[in-house]
């Protein structure tokens, strides 16, 4: 079977690409959790700081400045606005923390891949100069949040 090949992505997106990266390194955290027996508190508590740090943050800019591009009729974007709310509802469900952490690592590795090898490629092929340089200003706008202080998936 043959590797697929990297996919080359545009300047303009790289840095939501690494924002994509910490996603999957949460849903790692979490199974690692989960197979370590920690407490879902302490799980909780690391998902609800990702989810105000990293996950709200990044979908915010997705929708304002991405999305655009391919607008809200396209399949894919009407997609990827689906799989944020209900991955914001599996974030914000206090009630049954335990099956959204379950849910949710899942969920949002699925929608990273889903962004990264189809719908990115689409609004790279789509998107003008001038929207690119667009998305390209929000450069400024991606921070770097602290670490996370209880690294309960190396315990």
């Amino acid at each position: 079977m043959e590797k697929p090949k990297p996919i080359k992505r545009h300047e303009a997106l790289q840095p939501l690409s690494r924002q994509h990266h910490f996603g999957l390194l949460f849903s790692w955290k979490i199974r690692k959790g989960f197979a370590k027996e920690i407490s879902i508190n302490r799980m909780k508590a690391y998902a609800d700081w990702f989810f105000e740090k990293e996950i709200q943050p990044h979908f915010k800019l997705e929708e304002e400045f991405v999305f655009p591009v391919l607008g809200p009729e396209d399949p894919l974007i009407e997609r990827a606005l689906q799989e944020h709310q209900e991955i914001r509802a599996l974030f914000e469900d206090t009630k049954e923390p335990l099956k959204s952490l379950h849910i949710l690592e899942e969920k949002l590795q699925n929608h990273i891949r889903f962004e990264e090898r189809t719908l990115f490629n689409k609004i790279q092929e789509a998107a003008t100069k001038n929207e690119m340089e667009k998305i390209d200003e929000i450069h400024l706008q991606i921070s770097t949040p602290d670490e996370y202080t209880d690294a309960f998936w190396e315990n």
